[in-house]
């Protein structure tokens, strides 16, 4: 699928977000979502000493969007990178999604569309596409 122009606003949105809120070990990951009411929530990820104790960025938007908005549904959702400060590329580029991720976009909205880096580009794929073997706790004979 082809980027839109309501797309480019998310990356962007994401983009500057993470770049005032970057935290060297601690905030790296900017995220927006798009609602199907139109609504949209940026975030950054959480981090701790404690490496487990992380929340990634997509999860922090949509705790905003369900806290607010309840059940709005994800139209689309994007996160995006900051460089470490020793890395030579210093550009904030797409990322995917980690697999928890995936799964809790997918558990919000099966119809959610899923920003990511490919060989063209930034694309847009559904989070079906992404998580092709979706876990289910129901028996599937």
């Amino acid at each position: 699928m082809s980027l839109t122009d309501a797309d480019r606003v998310l990356i962007d949105e994401a983009s500057a977000a993470i770049a005032r809120r970057y935290r060297n070990d601690w905030q790296e990951v900017g995220a927006a979502l798009l609602t199907r009411t139109g609504r949209r929530y940026v975030a950054v990820n959480l981090d701790a000493y404690l490496g487990r104790m992380a929340v990634c960025a997509e999860a922090v938007a949509l705790g905003q969007v369900i806290t607010e908005l309840g059940d709005a549904g994800i139209d689309t959702i994007v996160a995006v990178r900051h460089p470490k400060p020793h890395e030579a590329d210093r550009e904030i580029r797409v990322v995917s999604p980690c697999g928890a991720c995936r799964e809790l976009i997918w558990d919000y909205d099966r119809n959610a569309r899923v920003l990511v880096p490919s060989a063209d580009g930034v694309v847009a794929v559904s989070i079906s596409e992404l998580l092709p073997n979706k876990y289910s706790r129901e028996r599937v004979l």
